[in-house]
């Protein structure tokens, strides 16, 4: 049996130049509950559709799932939603998904994992063209992460208008980017600009 690529219709295996294309190729129009983030596989900038989807619990003790990122990560980023930004989560399941199957463990994604599952649990959706990178701590302070410069040219490339980074990061850019670059100490701030608080 031949194996045919459905790409570029050539047999056998083919490059994948731009692996954040195809990540985000299937990518919907604007649903509640998703937001692209940057992470970084070794030097490479690499963008990833988060999913997240929050709904009344049936049982008594809410589930929380997670594809894709650390188990004991997300519950820690809820707890830290609940606490710091009011959000009352504890009736609600909380389930959230990396698309494409990819797994990564980098905190850069905190932040559009917060994001995802306020936009799930407000139902208002986020801007198509947006992209979040931050750590997220234990106050609700957004950290700065390493080579956001690498991060935030993937973005531009892949024509994202707007890129909601830590404003400590912000203040170290040293070029200028054609997409708009929002500084944002914690979480609130970032869920304020996008009509999520």
């Amino acid at each position: 049996m031949k194996l045919v690529c459905l790409r570029c219709k050539i047999s056998g295996m083919c490059e994948i130049t731009n692996p954040s294309s195809v990540l985000l190729s299937d990518r919907q129009e604007n649903p509640p509950g998703t937001i692209v983030a940057a992470s970084l596989e070794g030097t490479r900038p690499i963008l990833v559709e988060l999913q997240a989807l929050t709904t009344l619990s049936v049982f008594g003790f809410p589930k929380r799932t997670a594809n894709g990122i650390d188990f004991n990560r997300l519950t820690l980023l809820i707890a830290v939603l609940e606490k710091r930004a009011g959000m009352s989560l504890g009736n609600q399941d909380v389930y959230m998904n990396i698309v494409g199957g990819i797994k990564i463990n980098e905190p850069a994604l905190d932040l559009g994992i917060i994001l995802a599952a306020a936009s799930s649990f407000k139902n208002m959706p986020i801007p198509k063209d947006s992209i979040a990178i931050g750590e997220v701590g234990l106050t609700g302070e957004v950290r700065n992460v390493n080579m956001i410069e690498k991060r935030i040219k993937e973005a531009e490339k892949m024509g994202f208008k707007t890129c909601i980074i830590p404003e400590s990061n912000k203040k170290l850019l040293k070029e200028s980017y054609k997409l708009d670059i929002i500084g944002v100490k914690n979480i609130i701030e970032a869920m304020r600009f996008l009509g999520l608080k």
